[in-house]
């Protein structure tokens, strides 16, 4: 399956591809074959980066899941921070069941998503109403991302492992946690978008 609205990316790259293939069978020069590889391997990457394979996330109210596939590179001041590479899928889901607030897009720069000046990057906050409180997620653009895209409106009801949009070419995720939660994971875990529990509520005890 596809990533929502990737379907341009992949009708251009896969013209491209189809074009330069078929032309470099009309021609001799090297320069239209080349092409034509290059078109086929271009295609092929944007299948690839725009997948959006199935998740099962668990039914549990007391579990703060991962909106983002990656690394968690910092948690601090109450948030946990995941940094997608360019080989993660790019989907993000809803950490917790709820209603949208609100969804504020800022402008910003477009340095690396993980150095820490990335504060000041491009950004789009979603903010859930849950259960347990009000709960931020914050989209970050990296150096490559020139868009973050919403698949929500405000007032929308979403759970636990909804997609809820995606940003592209590396990134960040971060994602705050309610007060009455603790931390469940560590800097350098490798988590999965709406599969991997980054915090559980305080008192609440789950094997798996």
């Amino acid at each position: 399956m596809l990533a929502k609205d990737s379907a341009s990316w992949v009708a251009v790259v896969g013209l491209f591809a189809l074009a330069s293939t078929i032309a470099s069978y009309f021609t001799v020069f090297a320069t239209i074959r080349y092409l034509s590889y290059l078109g086929i391997a271009l295609f092929a990457f944007v299948i690839w980066f725009f997948r959006d394979p199935d998740r099962t996330t668990k039914i549990c109210d007391h579990c703060l899941f991962s909106a983002a596939d990656g690394k968690v590179i910092d948690i601090s001041n109450g948030k946990v921070c995941v940094f997608m590479n360019v080989h993660n899928v790019h989907v993000n889901r809803a950490p917790i069941s709820g209603t949208i607030l609100s969804i504020t897009h800022k402008k910003g720069g477009h340095i690396p998503a993980f150095n820490k000046d990335s504060d000041r990057n491009e950004r789009t906050v979603t903010v859930i109403e849950s259960s347990h409180g009000e709960v931020e997620v914050t989209q970050i653009a990296g150096v490559l991302v020139r868009r973050i895209v919403s698949y929500l409106e405000e007032g929308d009801k979403v759970v636990s492992g909804q997609k809820i949009g995606m940003i592209r070419f590396g990134s960040r995720v971060d994602v705050t946690i309610p007060s009455d939660f603790e931390i469940s994971c560590k800097v350098g875990d490798r988590v999965y978008a709406g599969e991997s529990i980054i915090a559980k509520e305080k008192g609440f005890k789950r094997n798996k």
